[in-house]
Order: structure tokens, then sequence, then C-alpha cells
């Protein structure tokens, strides 16, 4: 039987990839640091490593005799929100991580993010879709999150390039699914009011993927030869719009939305206006956030995913009309 190795298996795409791995009839062990509070993955006959990805030993107990390592242990947005809080867990778990698979012989999917493409240049001229060929421009030093993605998945592939082990990355844009303690809250408690802005119409595809499709691609990648050093954006598996993402999050949380169209010109006056007083409320990184947010709701999902499709086959499995609903269902029976 194939044994796998995941780490951040209690998180939203670790949480994923377990399954998906089980359903393929992988033997499948899972990284954590609290085994109590993992013991819903030992009920569904996940095998528990206690350990933590800082610490080299006992991530390489764990990996021995894996054949495969999912690398999906990272800090999104850790409470201090420092650049060591990004950099320990994100860089210097992932330096164990390579460490960890190139001591077992196993091979290594890493979960990068299209954060590495950093802000402005991810949309490019607007002619072509942001693709693998894109060049990583440098992201601003306050960035901490897209510095530690880009420093990780680095070393991943000079790793691989060192032949030091076969590694990989992929590269999701935000995720959302069942699990998620990110993205659909924040939606979710923004919808239960049941109203919601959509700039300039909610016309715009959404920048989204649903974790069970990433999980679907990162398990092919393992199998694919060829995808040895190379990274693949998992950055749109449908086409999915604001209005429409929002009108089936209302779906599964039994709440019908009722929108209200900002016009972009509003939603920028709005915002420049926040930038002004949110240092003095909410702290100066909010800056770079709101900022984004905008974008994010207001210009087309600019990334292509086409070669993760032609070359690893990537077929996602799950559709928006089941994944959104699906996803805020779980959140509203959880909360």
């Amino acid at each position: 039987m194939r044994v796998a190795l995941v780490t951040g298996a209690t998180g939203l795409v670790g949480n994923h990839v377990v399954q998906r791995l089980q359903r393929d009839g992988w033997e499948v062990r899972a990284l954590v640091r609290d085994a109590a509070r993992a013991g819903a993955l030992s009920r569904v006959g996940v095998r528990l490593a206690t350990g933590d990805v800082l610490e080299p030993t006992s991530f390489g107990r764990a990996a021995k005799g894996c054949s495969v390592v999912f690398h999906a242990a990272a800090a999104i947005t850790p409470r201090a929100g420092d650049w060591e809080s990004f950099s320990r867990p994100n860089v210097e778990g992932t330096a164990n991580a390579i460490t960890a698979c190139a001591n077992a012989g196993a091979r290594l999917v890493h979960v990068s993010s299209v954060a590495v493409y950093g802000n402005a240049e991810r949309y490019g001229t607007g002619v072509r879709r942001t693709d693998e060929s894109t060049p990583l421009a440098a992201v601003r030093e306050d960035a901490y999150y897209a510095r530690s993605k880009q420093e990780s998945e680095a070393l991943v592939l000079a790793a691989h390039e060192a032949g030091r082990l076969w590694a990989c990355a992929v590269r999701p844009s935000v995720i959302y699914g069942p699990h998620d303690r990110q993205f659909v809250p924040r939606i979710a408690r923004m919808l239960r009011r049941g109203i919601a802005p959509l700039v300039g119409g909610g016309r715009t595809t959404l920048s989204v993927v649903h974790a069970a499709n990433v999980a679907d691609g990162m398990v092919r990648a393992a199998g694919v030869d060829a995808a040895g050093g190379q990274a693949y954006n998992l950055a749109n598996d449908y086409d999915v719009t604001v209005a429409e993402f929002f009108r089936l999050a209302g779906v599964g949380m039994n709440r019908p939305v009722r929108t209200i169209s900002v016009p972009l010109f509003v939603a920028r006056l709005a915002l420049g206006g926040f930038k002004v007083i949110a240092p003095a409320l909410l702290g100066s990184r909010f800056n770079a956030v709101t900022a984004a947010s905008l974008d994010f709701l207001s210009r087309d999902n600019p990334f292509s995913s086409e070669r993760a499709r032609r070359e690893l086959g990537w077929d996602p499995p799950v559709r928006p009309e089941d994944g959104i609903p699906d996803s805020f269902r779980w959140w509203a029976a959880h909360h």
C-alpha cells in the first residue's frame, strides 16, 4: 500500500488531501502537534505522528517509510503578524520538509500560493493571464506572507534542481471549502445580514478555487514524473462571478441575499477614506489589505491553470454550483 504523510492535515487543504488519498486507497499519516486535538483524523483511520514542522527529528521520523509528503502546513494570518511569525513556519518548516523527504527518499508536493507573483504584477497588462512563465517580481518587504511563500517555494525547487529529492510546488489562489477558517467565515458573517455590496455589479470573476480541487491537483502532481522541479497554478478551477458566488453562498446558508451594486469609483473613494483612518484604528498593515481586497472584487481572476490541466490532467471534480453552497452549509452547521 502507498503511504503518504500530510502536514497541516487539520487545516483546509490538508483535510481535503487526506480525504482524497483515502479514497484512492493510500495509507495516510498526519504530522500533528497535539494528537488529542486531531482525534477526528484518527477516527477516520489516519495514523497520527506527533511532532512539528519546526522540529526536524519528529518530522523526519514521521516521513520515514512514506513515498510522498504533501506539505500543506503554513501560517496565513498569524496572530503576531511580524516577519518571524511567517518565516519560521513557512520557510524554516519547508526547509525541514525538504530534509525529511530527502532522508526518507520521499517525493515532496509543496503548497505555495499565487501570492508569489505579487499583487500588482499578477494582473500584468490584461492581455494574457498570469501563468507559470510570468516572472516572479520582488514583493514589498512588509508583504510577509508573499515573501515567505516566494522563499519557501524557491527552497523546494532549488532542492530538486540540486538532486536532493523529487519535488514540485502548486500555487492556489484563494481557497474555499468545508473546514475553511479564513475566506468562507468572512463572507458568511457579511451575508448573514441578508445584504451584500457588489462592486461594479459583481460581474467580475473571482480568484478562488475549491480545496478538493487543489487536493486533486496535488495528488495528480505526485504521480507525474515530469512534474518534478515545476510549479503549477491551481488558481481557477471554474469561472464564477462575485454575484454568483454570493447567491450560491446564500443558498448554502438557507438565507436569501439582497445585493446592492456599488460603482467602482464610489468603492475607490470609500477605500481612500478608509485608508486614512485605518492605521489609527486597525494598524498600518490594513492599507495593503484593503487595496488588494478591492482588486480581488473588481478585477477578473488574472490566473491561468492551463498548464496543470495539460501536464497533470487536472480535471477539478467539484463544481461551484455544488462546492459553494456545501462550503457555506458546513459553516452554518458548525457556527
